[in-house]
């Protein structure tokens, strides 16, 4: 969905999952996270209670792009679109930094430095930005997959993934080898047809007159989330603090809880998924009269993926926090007032710089759209759009010219 087409409640939730992630990247980098190795203290529980609410930002983004990417249309043209968005930061960034006298990382890793900036998908350069750029080329095939499933076949294939990348690990107590906490491809595939069934079914989903019972399960859990998505929210947010914090206390006399101590923060943790699940229905109640400030909202949510861009590449990931903490707290005083003072002022210009940048590169990217409409590659990318819609090669006859 684009432009008026895209509903402003859930372009409202994409831009405050947004917000999350930078949250999240701030408690890490400003050291306010309970860990083991370190007594409590005020600022690290509330750090720690903050990114149990903000964990789901990752789901939210595969939910929302699941939800409504099923029965959408795969362009070629947005895949290149968003590789460029991608190659826009990765390349642009360490130029001006450079420029700036900046230390960048081609100074200190040398060719494999340089790749990053050149192939920031296979690098994983953003492990986000990867491994959404391989599932947004997958969803033609997966599209295709549950569409031609019977509800029945979906379920049981989806509640084998669940189990498999969710349910077992959320109680093991020992790390799988081929479990990577929710930061990869699969788990972005999982989340995806999930929110996949939800969009295609509608209503449908949340009918618990099936007598199966995987069914019933999923009709049950779905239904009970859509009337108190907020509660669900809330709790299962709550619910991985409080494990985390239960973990903390009992790693102290016995180390064989250190690994489980951080699968409450895995974002294939099973509370991290309802809670996403929560808000996401949440929000899809929230009513936004039509205005002014819906065609804000909208914006944003289309802008918003460049504060990601931005403040996560390389060269400015492990740089920014010492920046902007130094400009509002020069001296580096400690306690809950400072702490929320850097944490309010990091957002708040991360997420105004990457705006802004974004909104620049989207003007510069659709003048660039419109003189490459009528070139060879804008008619061939035209035409490999027309071809995924089923509108077959009626332009061929113009590549010959």
């Amino acid at each position: 969905m684009a432009g008026k087409g895209r509903l402003a409640n859930y372009e409202l939730l994409r831009v405050l999952a947004m917000v999350m992630v930078v949250i999240m990247h701030f408690l890490s980098h400003s050291d306010s996270l309970i860990v083991l190795d370190m007594p409590l203290s005020v600022v690290r529980i509330v750090g720690s209670l903050l990114e149990a609410f903000c964990l789901v930002a990752v789901n939210v983004y595969l939910l929302i792009s699941g939800y409504f990417g099923v029965k959408g249309s795969f362009k070629p043209s947005r895949a290149v679109s968003l590789l460029c968005q991608i190659w826009f930061y990765a390349l642009l960034i360490p130029v001006v930094l450079k420029l700036s006298d900046v230390s960048i990382l081609v100074e200190q890793q040398g060719i494999y430095g340089l790749i990053q900036y050149l192939l920031p998908v296979e690098t994983e350069h953003y492990w986000f930005a990867t491994s959404y750029f391989m599932l947004y080329l997958l969803m033609p095939v997966l599209n295709k997959a549950v569409q031609g499933m019977t509800r029945r076949q979906y379920e049981i294939i989806l509640g084998g993934l669940l189990i498999l990348f969710c349910m077992i690990k959320s109680f093991s107590p020992v790390v799988f080898a081929f479990d990577r906490y929710g930061y990869d491809l699969p788990w972005f595939i999982c989340v995806y047809l999930l929110a996949a069934y939800f969009g295609l079914y509608g209503e449908e989903a949340f009918d618990g007159g099936s007598q199966d019972l995987l069914s019933r399960g999923f009709a049950q859990f779905t239904g009970f989330v859509k009337k108190r998505g907020w509660i669900v929210y809330v709790l299962s947010c709550l619910g991985s603090f409080c494990i985390q914090l239960l973990m903390w206390k009992l790693s102290q006399k016995w180390d064989g809880f250190a690994y489980y101590f951080s699968v409450p923060y895995h974002y294939n943790f099973v509370l991290c998924l309802t809670g996403a699940i929560g808000l996401f229905f949440s929000f899809s109640k929230v009513k936004i009269k039509e205005g002014r400030g819906t065609d804000i909202i909208r914006g944003l949510g289309t802008l918003c993926f460049g504060i990601y861009l931005l403040h996560e590449h390389i060269d400015l990931r492990y740089q920014w926090y010492e920046w902007l903490a130094g400009m509002v707290n020069p001296g580096q005083e400690e306690g809950l007032a400072f702490f929320l003072a850097e944490l309010l002022f990091c957002v708040a210009v991360l997420f105004v710089a990457g705006i802004m940048i974004d909104f620049i590169r989207n003007k510069l990217f659709a003048s660039l759209a419109a003189g490459l409409q009528n070139t060879r590659i804008g008619r061939w990318l035209h035409q490999l759009d027309r071809e995924m819609d089923g509108k077959g090669r009626t332009d061929e006859q113009k590549y010959d010219k």
